[in-house]
């Protein structure tokens, strides 16, 4: 199914405050710990709103930066026919 950027956005939000609540972090503990303003995190607990460097900080002082390594990397296929799926897929579309 097909997500909205503003769904991931705040899913991603969401998971964040989660992960913070869960370990008994306030805002401002976590401003002190990542050195993101008070203000920045506010900001994107109420509006989704946030640099990466930022996030990247925060999910530093939540003991989740790892997280991001797996973003944008090469995919493991599971098979042939997938490669040669997504070569067809690929064929298939105007460039």
């Amino acid at each position: 199914m097909y997500r909205t950027l503003p769904q991931i956005q705040n899913d991603l939000k969401e998971r964040v405050v989660a992960r913070r609540k869960e370990k008994r972090i306030s805002q401002q503990k976590l401003a002190e710990l990542s050195g993101v303003s008070l203000g920045s995190i506010k900001r994107f607990e109420q509006s989704n709103e946030i640099s990466l460097t930022s996030l990247l900080k925060i999910a530093g002082a939540l003991d989740d930066a790892e997280s991001f390594d797996g973003l944008f990397c090469k995919k493991e296929y599971q098979s042939i026919e997938e490669v040669i799926q997504l070569a067809q897929n690929n064929n298939s579309k105007p460039h």
